[in-house]
């Protein structure tokens, strides 16, 4: 693991800085619209511009990459996502905020497809799935720091948002140094979607609702804690136990579901989330503690859903098919996101906060119950030819789950392999 981190380390601190940057603008947000009398309506659309920018970057990020190269691309678009987050502060009104989202999800998708695409360059047999888990590692851990640097300075002022900027910024330092070539580039292509849906119905409508599950946590949960009466010290360790409790129960749930039938897993993974989310409403106003910690557990089981659904779908796809269909539900999930932040504000300007938890509740259930009802309509997988689930962050690329399909495919090969060896020794 150190060989393989020390490699590419220069990609994984960009990535870290990205990161941090995004998780802290992304709260800050949240709370400077509350702060400015934006309503939760205003503010859920706002944030939502963010994913359909990311959309459009991860359509259009491509073709630029062919045209110009990684290093360029992945400069200017930082430069670009530096300078809209210092324009959020200087211009404080919707629509200008819902111009900067959409500017800063573009950046982002296209920042994110250059550093997949050097980690899938270098990305061997033997390193494959141990860059993933590194680059997992980043994206979630960076978020959770970044959350906690909301204590740095007021977010009513302008500091934060020259922050954000810098981080992003210096993202570029260690991206810009790294030695040698840049990689080939070649988009992974996409299966249709209503072709997929017939292979996995429960992959792709999974993907959907994670999607819209995860752009609510990362859009609104800020507006969520500020409304319901904590301190920005509270609201960051809020946020950062959501994301805390992804990394401690990623590897668990994807070692139970490569040993169980995995619908079963996905049922009792997004049932235990919607338990989690009443919990969430019922302690909200009686406990800070206990509302961390039900956060926490909410995080945990909600952030590995969507590699849960990519290895699901996996399971009823031929080697050849795993990266056309990744990538696919890469682009449903963002599709989710979009839609997630307004439909949730609307809940909340109907309820008040506890719409937050309520819907999140109510998309859990959705998930746990069609995935029930999928277990009715289909025989389970047998458990010898389930496919490993590989971690892939929810914000990730076509690039990123190209990547993971390969690791599904490596271990394929050598299962392969190790049963033609088994057969001539018998022989």
């Amino acid at each position: 693991m150190f060989l393989v981190v020390r490699s590419s380390w220069a990609l994984f601190l960009g990535i870290a800085m990205m990161m941090l940057g995004n998780g802290l603008q992304a709260s800050l947000l949240g709370l400077r619209a509350t702060a400015e009398g934006f309503s939760t309506g205003t503010t859920g659309l706002v944030m939502s511009f963010y994913y359909l920018g990311f959309l459009a970057g991860s359509t259009l990020t491509p073709k630029i990459v062919k045209n110009v190269g990684h290093v360029r691309v992945f400069s200017a678009l930082a430069s670009l996502a530096s300078t809209a987050a210092l324009i959020h502060a200087a211009f404080v009104e919707p629509f200008t905020w819902g111009a900067m989202r959409f500017v800063t999800g573009f950046c982002y998708a296209g920042l994110y497809i250059v550093a997949e695409s050097w980690l899938n360059d270098r990305a061997t047999n033997e390193t494959r799935g141990q860059l993933l888990s590194v680059y997992m590692l980043m994206i979630l851990g960076g978020v959770t720091v970044g959350q906690l640097l909301l204590n740095v300075a007021d977010p009513n002022g302008f500091l934060l948002f020259v922050l954000a900027s810098v981080l992003v910024s210096l993202a570029l330092v260690p991206v810009s140094l790294t030695a040698g070539p840049a990689p080939a580039f070649d988009a992974p292509s996409k299966v249709g979607l209503l072709e997929l849906y017939r292979m996995s119905p429960l992959g792709v409508a999974g993907a959907m609702a994670t999607g819209m599950a995860h752009g609510v946590l990362f859009a609104m949960g800020a507006v969520y804690a500020d409304r319901t009466g904590l301190s920005v010290a509270e609201i960051s360790i809020f946020m950062g136990a959501a994301y805390l409790g992804g990394m401690i129960f990623q590897w668990p749930i994807g070692r139970l579901s490569d040993r169980f039938d995995r619908r079963r897993v996905m049922t009792a993974v997004t049932l235990l989330a919607a338990i989690f989310a009443v919990s969430a409403v019922l302690v909200s106003t009686h406990s800070v503690e206990a509302l961390m910690l039900v956060t926490l557990l909410f995080g945990g089981m909600t952030l590995p859903m969507y590699s849960l659904c990519i290895a699901h779908t996996n399971d009823y796809l031929e080697p050849g098919q795993m990266v056309a269909a990744s990538a696919t539900l890469v682009l449903v999930g963002g599709l989710g996101a979009s839609l997630g932040p307004p439909t949730v504000a609307a809940m909340m300007a109907l309820v008040g906060p506890d719409g937050f938890f309520v819907a999140l509740g109510m998309i859990h259930a959705a998930i746990g119950g069609f995935a029930l009802y999928r277990m009715s309509q289909r025989a389970p997988v047998p458990l010898d030819e389930q496919n490993p689930m590989v971690p892939v962050p929810s914000g990730a690329l076509p690039v990123a789950a190209a990547l993971s399909a390969k690791t599904v495919r490596d271990h394929m090969d050598s299962d392969l392999a190790a049963m033609s060896r088994s057969q001539m020794g018998r022989g």
